[in-house]
This record gives C-alpha cells, structure tokens and sequence, in this order.
C-alpha cells in the first residue's frame, strides 16, 4: 500500500482561476489524510517541465511512494505524469470540477466542496493501492496461422519477417484458398485502373521456401490448449507443439445460392453466380452452360438484395421463408413433397450478401472486363456502385471500356426467351423500363465467414472449443470492428481477412500484416507479464482468496474472455495471459475473494465513502455517485466538459474499468452512507453492443437485481440504483442524464432514509 504520498494541484487550464489550489494544498497536507500525505503543493503548471520536475525531486527527497495529482483528466497526459515505480492516481479537477461546474445559487461553494472530495477520493484510492507484481513465465514465440489462403499466407510471410517461427496448417491438399480459383484480382498496386494477377505462385512459393515456416496441408488443429505465450498445439496428424499466439485466417465458404432463385438461379440454367464464372474464367475461359459456348452478352446484377424485398412469398413460390407461409404450407414444405415443396432461402447468405456489397460491385466490374477481353459486351445493373478510395480509379477505366455498360436501375424480373435470358428492368439511367436480352446472367456470392458454419477451432477451454456469441455478428470472428480490428473474444486469436470482414486481395494482405501484429504484441506482452488490449501494458492480474472462494463458478462463468478454468471443485485456476484485466470476475464474486492490486473492492468502496454527504438536503443538497466505465462513459464525460457542457454540482464521479467489476457491495456501502442515488453509466449492451469487455454492461445489468434485493433488505428504494447505457460519442446526452436522475431521486424520492446516520 502507498504509505508516504505527495499531493500536487495544478492551477493550469482554469483551475486557479476558479479554485483556491493553495487552500486545497493545505487542506490535503493537514486534513484527515494527514498521516500519509508527507507533501502537498501547489503548482501553475504542474505538466510542465519545471511542474514534473518538482515532483521527482519530492519522490528522491521524501522517498514518497505515491503521487497524487489533481489536475486534468487521467485520459490525458499520461506519459507526462509518470515516475517508475512511484504510483500515481489521477484526479480530475479540470473536465469535473472547473470545466462542468453547473452553480446553484441555493447553495454557494460547491465547487470548492467538490475538489475537496476528489482529493479525498484520489489519497484514499492510493492508499489502498499496490504496485502489482505479476509472475513472468518464458513465453513461446511461434505463431500458428490458420488457413493457407492469400491472407494466412501473407500472415505466415510477415511473422517469418519479423523473426518469428511459424506453423501454418490448411485444411486442403494445397496452399492458395480461394485465391487459387481466381483468374485476376481488381487493382493491388498503380496506377489502379487494370485487373491484376494475383501473384498467388510467388507467394506460395516464398512462404514454403522460408526456413522459418513449417507448413502443414491436408491437416487440420486437434486442439489448442493453454493460454497465450503457451499453448500446446495438437494436429489431426499427431503432431504436438507449443505456440504462443494465432493467427485465424480460415477465410470464407460461398453462400447458399438458393436465396437467388427468384432472379431465377437453379431454374434457368444460364444464370450462375460470380463464384462460378470465376471458375470459369480460370480453367479454361466462360462458357454457357447450357450450350458450352462462350457468351457475347453477359449481364451482371450487383444488388439482388433489393429486388428480394418485393418478393411476394405465395403458396408454390421459390424461396419463401418457412415462418412467413401459412400453417399448411409450412408442414406441406417441411414435409418436402416433390410437387409443392419449398426451397428455403439461408437467411445467413441473405445477410452476407447485403455486407459484401462491396466486393459485389467490384468484381462485377473485374468479371465485366474478362467479358470485355474475350471480345463480349457486359451489361453490369446495380442500386448502389461502391468503389471506396482508389478503387475510384478502376470503377472510371470501366466507364471508359465500350465494351462495358453501367447503369443504375432496379431489376424488375429474370426470365428465359428463346434461348436467351432476359432482364427486366426500372428506373435506369436511361430514364425507361428496359429489357436486356443476355446470353448469360451473373449474380453476387455471399461471403459466408467460415466460423459462421463452424466457430469452432478447437481451444481446451472451460468455455468450450469455439467462439462464443458469434451469431451477434453474423458469425465474423471479430469481438469489435471499430474499437478493435483483428482481435476475437479469445485473447492471443487474431482474425485476419474474410473471416474477420468481407474484403478483397489488397484489404486482406493488409489484414494479415495487422493480425501478425497483434499476434507478435500478444507474445512480448505475455513475455513481460502485461495485458494486451484494451489496458494495454497493464501490469495487474486477479488475485483470488482461495481460503474464502465458496466454488459458486460465478467467475469462472462470467469472466468473458475464457481467463479461468475450475478445478474439478469448482475452485478458479487462473490463465492470467488470456486475462484482459477488466474486473468482471471481481463484480461477480459475492464472498469478495477477487482483487487487483491496483483496483480493488476495498479501493473504490473506501473511495466512495470519502464522499462528503450533508446530514439534509437542505444543508448541502443531495449526493449522486456514478459508477463510470472508463471507455465509453468517463471519456463521453471529458468530452461534454471540453464542449462546455455543465452538469449538477451534486454528483461525484468514479472511474471503473468496466460495469462488469461493479460489486453490489458498493452500492449497498453508499447507500448505507447515506448517498441518495447511483448512477451506473456504461456502454451499450445487446445487438448494438458497444463494451470494450463484451458482456460487462449486461451482466452489471442482470446484477442489478441482486442489487434491488440488498436495498430491499435495508428499507431503501431500488429506483434509487439506475443504469444507462452511453457510447463515447454520446457526450451531449451526459448533462440530460444527469439533471433528469438528479431531479428523480430529490423530486420523488426524497432523501436518503440513512442520511445522517
């Protein structure tokens, strides 16, 4: 614990302007922190050179063990208030105090009433701090990569380049994916207007050339056990190794092409999909498949999604789904009879055709040139033409192209005449409904992820072999597109190209360099004992009181990340590398035998109870303490504050890692002080989910009914304890939230029946 600590207060950035920092320096060196607090100070600028400087010198003179700084938010400046081994805590006195001060004419002196809790708050919180002191195992330094297609190979490429062995297994006889089948990629390289080849054969031939790549095909990953820095891996061929980190680049399937039958796939045999023409393409050149001969007028649609919306799913249609059909029709499908049996659409394809519209534009105009080099003309139809960046450059070589005709419109109808396939389409470019006669019709492939089939790759976890939840993102193996490219919900297993996103050679060979390199992080962290991501470099890991721990499993069921296994009583074994720090077995754990060194039940409860709360309303208003996630809500809170956005004088502020780690004990310890409300402001759970930790916000949602039992017991209305959901770029609902509670509690609730107590 910090025992001797300095208290600096900063007077930049309006703080001396609207606070007495001398007065507050000498009410922490003299207040009822006295014994710990060996220096107190005031400072103009306390991130300046001579403000950083000042504190190294008490640290050397007064042999201080922690540093409290009372300055701007602990978002940033970070690596300005740093000082080794010396533990610093953080208070905001900048974004929640100066800058958000909202005044109450009723109660002047708020604001210097609020600084003083913070400080508390800052001493106390330090001096229940310790350095953490992980344990450091020799980590493995291979990387296994998963999938021997562009990307895994790619991966496997730049990982050797870097240093490091690698073990790459495919699945398949031979290396290359469904690159294999491709006749040309659109634009890799400049000047970005021409179809390229793949380079797919060099690649091959560099990977399985390297020293450093043991590569294996025809083979598949038995099992992966243990956590990142040491796994033990185990092929189908009997092969066993220890690897430190993985690299999942397992790729893509085509989707169930039945969802296109109304634009007449599966009925009219010249209409195929652009998987099959590729085929086509590359073994040999494209043929009708009715008659063998090469087409002279090929018609490309690149948004059937549209048309499916107008579908009418009657009785006998093509594709209807099952729960729209009336009651009979249902058991007539199901029961598959040859007359009036139904063909299901997957609605997983549906879905993964609507996301890889994309590439659906793109290779449409790549498909449309092989038509045009063959001497054809091509007819390409699309709702929407997506050409992001410098695919701009191709999309305008194809306009260019005689050979080549694009236009906007909505395709009305896919029908045969004569041997021919016809198009029937609306609002064209041309301004009327056209009919284009096509010798052949090619329709979009979904890009289904190949863990959408099958999440599973086979880890030795408590939490089972696979992904967990993946039907929240349709199966990508990805745990957070914007926040978190490239990492999954298992730590050390890093998703690269299309089984993370739908995406093409040129995204997909940088997918494989930013997987690697996570993958590369994941090893040197485990190497030196920190976390990998989201609280990167952090040093502290769940230490457990096994002589209290009752074996209820609650941990080891909610922890989201797999980071504790039970022995066969139950008991938590912690894998502290696949650990990602953010406190969700602490919350769950009700004998509170579950702590960090650096954040801590005892920590933010002794937190909370510094709180100054008035024995009446009348006397100094009421007390709302917010629980604030430290990713979304706290930086949505410092965003408000740097707009100008104020809030009530009433309300005090704690970060915590995630909502995940709030123990109801915290809760009933504030209410027991007598504050009158808790706000506990996270991110967005569910399908819109935006928890940096996955399921911290709804399992601190499912806890609150724990939460309403304890404040029953103590005669204290359950109202009292709410939950909001905010993502980081909701900064301007902070102050309407917060007013809105504020006034709840003081209009219908009344004070605190403890208050005074």
């Amino acid at each position: 614990m910090a025992e001797k600590l300095g208290v600096y207060i900063c007077g930049g950035c309006d703080i001396g302007a609207n606070l007495d920092v001398d007065a507050l320096a000498e009410f922490a060196q003299n207040g009822k922190h006295s014994a710990v607090v060996k220096v107190a100070k005031a400072n103009p600028v306390l991130c300046s050179p001579e403000g950083k400087a000042a504190i190294e010198a008490d640290i050397a003179e007064h042999e201080l063990d922690g540093v409290v700084c009372c300055a701007c938010s602990p978002r940033v400046k970070w690596d300005v208030f740093g000082f080794g081994k010396t533990q610093v805590e953080r208070v905001n006195l900048r974004e929640h105090c100066v800058w958000s001060f909202q005044d109450d004419k009723k109660m002047p002196g708020q604001m210097e009433v609020i600084a003083k809790d913070y400080i508390n708050m800052g001493i106390s919180k330090l001096t229940k701090s310790n350095n953490p002191d992980p344990e450091v195992a020799e980590t493995n330094k291979t990387i296994l990569v998963m999938g021997g297609g562009f990307t895994g190979l790619n991966a496997a490429k730049n990982a050797a380049g870097l240093g490091y062995d690698v073990v790459l297994v495919e699945k398949e006889d031979k290396l290359g994916g469904k690159a294999a089948n491709f006749l040309k990629s659109f634009p890799l390289a400049y000047p970005y207007d021409q179809s390229q080849e793949t380079g797919l054969e060099a690649l091959i031939a560099e990977v399985t050339g390297n020293d450093k790549i043991k590569v294996y095909t025809g083979t598949t990953v038995k099992t992966i056990e243990g956590a990142p820095g040491s796994y033990t891996l185990t092929l189908s061929n009997g092969d066993s190794m220890g690897i430190g980190s993985v690299v999942l680049a397992t790729g893509w399937v085509p989707g169930d092409a039945n969802y296109l039958a109304p634009l007449g796939y599966g009925t009219i045999k010249d209409v195929i999909t652009t998987a099959e023409l590729e085929t086509m393409a590359s073994n040999g050149g494209i043929k009708r498949p009715s008659d063998g001969k090469a087409p002279q007028t090929v018609c490309f649609i690149c948004d059937p999604a549209k048309f499916m919306e107008d579908v009418s799913y009657e009785a006998g249609a093509v594709c209807a789904p099952v729960e729209e059909l009336p009651e009979e029709e249902k058991a007539e499908g199901e029961e598959g009879e040859e007359e009036d049996s139904f063909v299901y659409p997957d609605k997983e394809s549906a879905k993964h055709l609507a996301y890889s519209s994309e590439l659906t534009s793109l290779v449409a105009l790549k498909q449309a040139n092989y038509v045009a080099d063959a001497g054809g003309v091509a007819y390409i139809l699309y709702d929407h033409m997506m050409v992001p960046g410098i695919n701009e450059q191709y999309y305008k070589a194809a306009q260019d192209n005689p050979a080549v005709m694009l236009s906007k419109a909505d395709v009305v109808e896919v029908k045969e005449n004569g041997g021919s396939v016809v198009v029937v389409a609306k609002n064209t470019l041309l301004g009327d409904n056209v009919e284009i006669v096509a010798d052949m019709v090619v329709l979009p492939t979904a890009m289904v992820p190949t863990t959408a089939a099958d999440p599973t790759i086979n880890l030795v976890y408590r939490q089972g072999p696979a992904f967990p939840d993946l039907e929240l993102f349709d199966g990508f193996a990805d745990s957070n597109y914007v926040c978190f490219p490239y990492e999954t919900r298992r730590t050390g297993v890093y998703a690269a190209g299309t089984v993370r996103q739908p995406m093409g050679l040129g995204l997909a060979r940088e997918d494989a360099a930013g997987a690697t390199l996570k993958a590369v992080q994941c090893i040197e962290s485990a190497n030196h004992g920190v976390s990998v991501h989201p609280r990167s470099g952090d040093l502290s890991f769940p230490v457990f009181n096994f002589m209290r721990c009752t074996q209820c499993k609650r941990c080891t069921e909610e922890c989201p990340f797999g980071a504790l296994d039970d022995d066969e009583k139950g008991t938590p074994k912690p894998n502290p590398t696949r650990c990602r720090r953010c406190g969700t077995c602490m919350g769950a754990c009700p004998e509170r035998v579950i702590s960090f060194d650096n954040y801590n039940i005892d920590q933010i409860g002794s937190a909370i109870k510094e709180v100054k709360v008035p024995d009446t309303l009348e006397e100094g208003g009421p007390r709302i303490i917010v629980l604030a996630c430290e990713n979304d809500a706290y930086p949505a809170l410092d965003m408000a504050a740097m707009r100008g956005k104020g809030w009530s004088p009433y309300v005090r502020f704690l970060p915590v890692r995630c909502l995940g780690s709030v123990n109801a004990i915290w809760v009933a310890d504030a209410m027991s002080k007598g504050v009158d409300g808790v706000m506990l402001l996270g991110c967005k759970y569910g399908d819109d989910y935006q928890c940096h930790f996955m399921k911290g916000s709804e399992l601190c949602s499912r806890r609150k009914e724990n939460i309403a039992e304890s404040l029953g017991r103590l005669g204290v209305e359950p109202e009292r304890v709410e939950q909001y959901e905010l993502s980081i770029d909701e900064y301007d609902k902070v102050p309407s939230l917060i007013a809105d509670f504020v006034d709840n509690i003081t209009n219908n609730f009344g004070p605190n029946p403890f208050k005074g107590y």
